[in-house]
């Protein structure tokens, strides 16, 4: 049992500060604290034992309610398994209740299993602990298989044993799957439903976008002993608002009163968060008084989502009254409200005021986080302030913050977008060694800021490396180079990357195709990209309005102009209109062939749209 109690220890942390030592005369743990004292405790009970502390024996009481990470627990756990004889059930069940409560999920699942092979007495509240922190931790699988040892005791399922479940197959976005259970459960009766039950799923099926299922679900609560409750009203009214349904959001809004159910707090600010989206600003100040009146006060929540959607509309002053109502109101802003005004600053190009609000915020213990360092910084870049932007980024680790894989991202693509190569490669070479995982976003930005910069060589060496680490390729990568190589007149290097795809599992999509048709009609290459867009077609790939414009023009200025004819109203006919490049290309060939009756149609064809 010792042995086993420190390797948790070990697994717990190597940098442990506290550890057990064996006595050689009882064989027992004395515990050895490197910080004062704690003290746990066991539900009602207490645990008796002596502690040495500098050479002198002391009666603690050790308490459960001060566990505040891994150690604490693991250091009593070692106390627990000591006893003679061993603790009753549940107070083994209140140490890894704690540790569900701290969400180390994990090692509650490694105690669960010492705890068994020990011989402790393990119930249905133990297991319903241990198939929760499986789906916590992504392996719902296990949780599942958790289900046959639970039914061998002879336990009944019950709302603690498939809310986890349920809630674990939604994480997991197996949707269908979360679906056939709950039919299941609900047909063959497998456990008394409740409100919780009902609230994993309304909740797993408005994240999935279902939020029509939602709804029914909704209908079939009213007709039975569990019903819908304002926080099930929230959640599909925040599904709705997200899915752009705002009408039938306000529709479910305007039915809860009508239903015995009261509007909170929470009701109002998911739905005035989904007004102020759109810009449906005279909705907004018709729900803020309704709040005012029905005496549901706005709170920061509120306040900081008006505050951002403002921001984003442009209306950066309004944005900032709002923000001194909040405060004379008593409402303490977060860091949140603040990174949603300098935000609303920086996109108007008002970065000093930006850079104001960022310095008042300590004064106001608010402490600057990351995502605040990132909207300044990248205000820098686009204010072409490029000192300042790297001061500031370079200023981040001397404040005790760490730069994330967003700040790097913003970095690269300010110092790329000012023409910063060898810096920004410097920047790409510090963020892989500080260990940060790359994603889509990351590559994408370093790929087109190589690209952009004529580094084409560095490019394609990127996307090597991208595919020797196996990891997931996607089809916007090789359409970046693809674009760039042709931009750059290496259309050979550009075919050749484009006709290897296939070999890699990827299919160009409808950019992609467009990328190396413009690639083709810049070379005069016609007839080759006509071929491709024939081929484009047959694979079901068809193309869109940037492709007809790119094509059409190749053809216009190769002088076939029945053929331009011809494919002119293909692409009327398809809803595509020649854009601006087109139109002028148009009449300026008008000009030059003194109003040629062909080109002339041509423009009549296009007249409303240009």
């Amino acid at each position: 049992m010792r042995s086993r109690c420190f390797a948790l220890l070990l697994f717990s942390s190597s940098s442990s500060q506290c550890c057990f030592q064996s006595s050689s005369s009882s064989g027992t743990f004395n515990l050895l604290f490197s910080r004062n004292p704690l003290h746990f405790m066991f539900d009602c009970r207490c645990l008796s034992t002596n502690l040495v502390s500098n050479g002198t024996m002391k009666s603690r009481r050790i308490e459960f309610g001060d566990i505040n990470g891994v150690d604490d627990a693991l250091s009593i756990y070692g106390l627990m398994i000591e006893r003679k004889p061993l603790p009753n059930t549940r107070l083994f069940n209140n140490l890894l209740s704690r540790l569900v409560k701290l969400k180390q999920y994990t090692v509650a699942i490694s105690l669960f299993r010492d705890i068994s092979i020990l011989g402790v007495s393990i119930d249905n509240y133990a297991m319903n602990i241990a198939i929760n922190c499986y789906c916590n931790s992504h392996r719902v699988d296990f949780g599942f298989s958790m289900l046959a040892a639970f039914f061998k005791r002879g336990y009944m399922l019950d709302a603690a044993t498939v809310s986890p479940l349920l809630k674990g197959l939604f994480q997991e976005n197996r949707i269908a799957e979360a679906q056939n259970l709950f039919r299941k459960i609900v047909r063959e009766e497998l456990c008394e439903m409740n409100n919780i039950i009902f609230g994993v799923v309304v909740d797993g099926l408005c994240k999935a976008g279902n939020t029509a299922m939602a709804i029914q679900l909704l209908r079939v609560m009213e007709k039975g002993s569990c019903r819908p409750d304002t926080h099930k009203y929230n959640m599909i009214i925040d599904g709705l608002c997200k899915d752009k349904l705002l009408d039938s959001a306000m529709k479910l809004f305007d039915e809860m009163p009508h239903k015995g159910i009261d509007r909170d707090v929470f009701t109002y600010n998911v739905l005035i968060n989904g007004l102020s989206t759109f810009g449906q600003w005279k909705e907004v100040k018709a729900l803020w008084k309704e709040m005012i009146d029905c005496k549901i006060y706005p709170n920061v929540i509120t306040f900081t989502t008006v505050i951002d959607a403002l921001c984003k509309e442009g209306l950066v002053d309004k944005a900032h009254d709002l923000l001194n109502i909040m405060i004379q109101k008593n409402h303490v802003p977060t860091v949140v409200t603040y990174n949603a005004l300098m935000d609303g600053y920086c996109l108007q190009g008002r970065v000093d005021e930006a850079r104001e609000i960022f310095d008042s915020m300590p004064g106001k213990g608010i402490i600057p986080c990351n995502i605040s360092y990132g909207i300044l910084v990248n205000g820098y870049f686009k204010k072409t302030k490029i000192n300042e932007a790297m001061h500031l980024f370079r200023e981040m680790p001397l404040k005790g913050l760490e730069p994330d894989i967003v700040t790097y991202t913003t970095v690269l693509q300010g110092l790329f977008r000012l023409h910063k190569c060898s810096t920004a490669l410097q920047i790409f070479d510090e963020m892989l060694a500080a260990g940060h995982k790359l994603g889509f976003h990351t590559y994408c930005i370093m790929l087109d800021g190589l690209c952009g910069n004529g580094l084409l060589e560095r490019a394609l060496s990127l996307l090597d490396e991208i595919e020797k680490k196996g990891l997931h390729l996607h089809i916007h990568y090789y359409t970046i180079v693809i674009d760039g190589l042709c931009k750059a007149q290496k259309l050979d290097t550009a075919r050749a990357l484009f006709a290897d795809l296939p070999s890699k599992g990827l299919e160009p999509d409808v950019i992609t195709y467009t990328k190396i048709i413009n690639g083709c009609c810049e070379k005069g290459l016609l007839e080759e990209a006509k071929d491709i867009l024939l081929k484009m077609e047959q694979r079901s790939c068809f193309p869109d309005g940037a492709t007809y414009n790119i094509i059409f023009r190749g053809i216009l200025k190769s002088g076939e102009l029945d053929e331009a004819a011809k494919l002119l109203d293909i692409m009327v006919g398809r809803g595509f209109s020649p854009d601006g490049s087109t139109a002028s290309l148009l009449f300026s060939l008008l000009q030059k062939k003194e109003n040629n009756p062909s080109i002339l149609n041509m423009i009549k064809k296009c007249a409303p749209s240009t």
